[in-house]
C-alpha cells in the first residue's frame, strides 16, 4: 500500500525493501529469463540475500511471482476487518475493494499485470493463482462471519462472498485482456461494470 516507509521502525523499513526488491526482481528475471529458467539461487543472488532471508518473506516461486495479488488481498482483508459495513454485503465488499485499490502504491497497477501475464503463461502460476483463490475466498468468508453486527446465513454468506470473488476475477481478466489499458482507473471502471451486472447474469436465461 501507500505506506510512508519513514514511518516504521527500522528493521521494518529494511524488511519491506527487502520483499519489495525480491518480488520486482522476481518479475524482472522470470520474463527475461522464463519462470522455469530462473532459479532462487539466480534470483538471490540478484537481490544479495541469502535463501533463508528469500523464504522468511515468501513461501516459493509461486508466491513471489504472485506478490502483487497478495499485496492487495492482504491489504483488502485488513481493511475489510477494521471497518464498518453497512447495506447489502456485496455491495459493501465492492466498495472495500475500490478504497483497497486505490491506497496500492503507484507500480502496483504494473506489477500485477506482469504477474497476470505470467500466470497465463506458466501452469504451475495458474495452480498457484487458484490455490491462492480458493484461500483468500475461505478467508473473507472468516472475516465478515466473525464480525460484530453481521447477519448474514452461512450459506448465503458463502455465495454471496463466492460472487464477489467472481464478479472480480471477469473484470481483472478484462482488463488484462486490454493489456492493462487505462491503469488502475479503467481496472477500477470495470470492477463497477462486472458488479452492476450481476443482478441480470443471475437472471439470465437458458
Amino acid at each position: 500500500m501507500r505506506d510512508d516507509l519513514r514511518d516504521l521502525p527500522l528493521r521494518e523499513r529494511k524488511k519491506l525493501r527487502t520483499r519489495r526488491a525480491l518480488a520486482e526482481t522476481a518479475l524482472r528475471l522470470f520474463t527475461e529469463r522464463g519462470y522455469d529458467a530462473t532459479t532462487l539461487d539466480d534470483l538471490c543472488d540478484a537481490v544479495e540475500v541469502s535463501k533463508r532471508t528469500f523464504f522468511r518473506n515468501y513461501r516459493s516461486k509461486e508466491d513471489v511471482a504472485l506478490a502483487a495479488d497478495s499485496d492487495l488481498w492482504s491489504a483488502y482483508l485488513d481493511y475489510v476487518a477494521a471497518q464498518e459495513m453497512n447495506g447489502p454485503l456485496i455491495e459493501a465488499l465492492r466498495v472495500a475493494l475500490d478504497t483497497t485499490l486505490s491506497t496500492m502504491d503507484p507500480d502496483w497497477d504494473r506489477r500485477f499485470l506482469a504477474a497476470r501475464e505470467l500466470s497465463e503463461a506458466v501452469p504451475a502460476l495458474q495452480a498457484h493463482s487458484l490455490g491462492y483463490c480458493q484461500d483468500t475466498t475461505r478467508a473473507l468468508v472468516k472475516v465478515v462471519s466473525g464480525r460484530s453486527g453481521t447477519d448474514v446465513e452461512e450459506v448465503r454468506l458463502r455465495l454471496t462472498v463466492e460472487i464477489f470473488v467472481a464478479a472480480w476475477r471477469t473484470a481483472s481478466l478484462r482488463w488484462t485482456a486490454q493489456g492493462g489499458h487505462g491503469g488502475r482507473d479503467t481496472l477500477t471502471k470495470l470492477v463497477e461494470e462486472t458488479f452492476a451486472e450481476i443482478p441480470a447474469a443471475l437472471a439470465s436465461s437458458a
